[in-house]
């Protein structure tokens, strides 16, 4: 006789760009379905969607808030009843945390997308923030997943929440596409090409960047993928600072492999990282990388002088930006597509969920 198969929901605040649902889209899509049977709980529009979901059916509560959707969230684990939840981002993870008590049968788990108490230094609190409901709630998920050593410390030391309900699970590698051609010999004449992909925000560290690459004397050409609310300083920094015309600017692709595999170096000036997945890809793509020694993933996917470097000051920075290194992008690929594999991922995170249901 069959076993049933463990009901799970994943819940996410909507489809659009960004590295949280793009991951448990993800997972969602590659569990496996003889052993799960799954479903994708998305708070915000159909229209909204950016993101293709196969083989999973997936559900819109149509709410522009996640506060918004409580009531709708709980008719929909009550008429459903799935045996595990989860969640990612973290005020989606504080929601299901209030709702948890009311499913005492429901295992609750959520998973991290930053450092959250690294990130509270990073601009003004969001709304949910301000009211004392939601502080610290974390405790009362079942298992919680973190991309990076560095996250689960954070929770641990800040948040309270046990060491026994952290698991540590990296993202995966969700697509093995172009691969960086070694063009070293033919590129003595031609401008150096360096790429960023991410929201515009303050986190990312665009800005510093800027500053760096307009301490270059080469000729180079800047690829900047992505949009947020930080677009309009960016671009009038760059045009402050003479950049304008080497600045590329690509609002969204789904063709990231593509592009990273046409540059030369990825740069990251983010000031924390939850686990950056556009690093990931450009590894993958053969690209080396450039990276500030930030809190989060980086230093768990970066090997100086293997596939990049990870620096402390944007002079070590500017200095990397000007070596003359030779890479392999063999060398730079195979460094994270065994560590980081699908395979690998996805049976971590099956693992966790019969533990947790038995």
């Amino acid at each position: 006789m069959n076993k049933e198969k463990i009901k799970i929901v994943f819940v996410i605040p909507s489809l659009v760009a960004g590295g949280a649902e793009r991951v448990i889209s993800f997972v969602s899509q590659h569990i496996s379905k003889d052993k799960f049977e799954v479903r994708l709980l998305v708070i915000g529009f159909k229209k909204d969607t950016v993101y293709t979901v196969k083989n999973v059916q997936v559900d819109y509560l149509d709410q522009e808030r996640v506060l918004y959707a409580i009531p709708k969230i709980i008719q929909y684990f009550t008429r459903y009843k799935p045996n595990i939840v989860v969640s990612s981002i973290s005020h989606l993870n504080t929601v299901m945390a209030l709702v948890s008590p009311y499913f005492r049968n429901v295992k609750f788990v959520g998973r991290e997308s930053t450092i959250l108490n690294q990130r509270k230094d990073k601009g003004k609190k969001r709304f949910w923030q301000r009211f004392s409901i939601f502080k610290n709630q974390h405790h009362k998920l079942d298992r919680i997943i973190c991309q990076s050593s560095d996250m689960a410390q954070d929770l641990i030391n800040n948040s309270q929440v046990p060491a026994n309900k952290i698991v540590i699970i990296n993202n995966p590698i969700s697509k093995i596409g172009n691969l960086k051609k070694n063009l070293e010999a033919e590129r003595d004449n031609t401008p150096s090409k360096y790429i960023t992909i991410g929201r515009l925000t303050q986190v990312k560290g665009h800005l510093r960047l800027l500053e760096i690459l307009s301490q270059l004397d080469d000729d180079f050409i800047y690829t900047i993928v992505g949009d947020g609310e930080l677009k309009d300083q960016i671009f009038q920094k760059a045009n402050d600072l003479g950049l304008q015309d080497k600045i590329t600017h690509i609002p969204y692709t789904d063709k990231t492999d593509q592009i990273l595999a046409s540059n030369d170096m990825y740069l990251q000036g983010s000031y924390i990282e939850g686990f950056p997945n556009a690093t990931l890809e450009s590894c993958v793509a053969g690209v080396p990388v450039i990276a500030f020694n930030a809190p989060g993933g980086t230093k768990e996917i970066i090997e100086n002088n293997i596939n990049g470097f990870i620096v402390d000051s944007s002079k070590d920075f500017l200095k990397c930006l000007q070596a003359k290194n030779t890479w392999n992008p063999e060398q730079i690929r195979s460094s994270v597509v065994e560590k980081f594999s699908t395979d690998k991922i996805i049976k971590q995170y099956e693992d966790l969920f019969i533990e947790i249901n038995n």
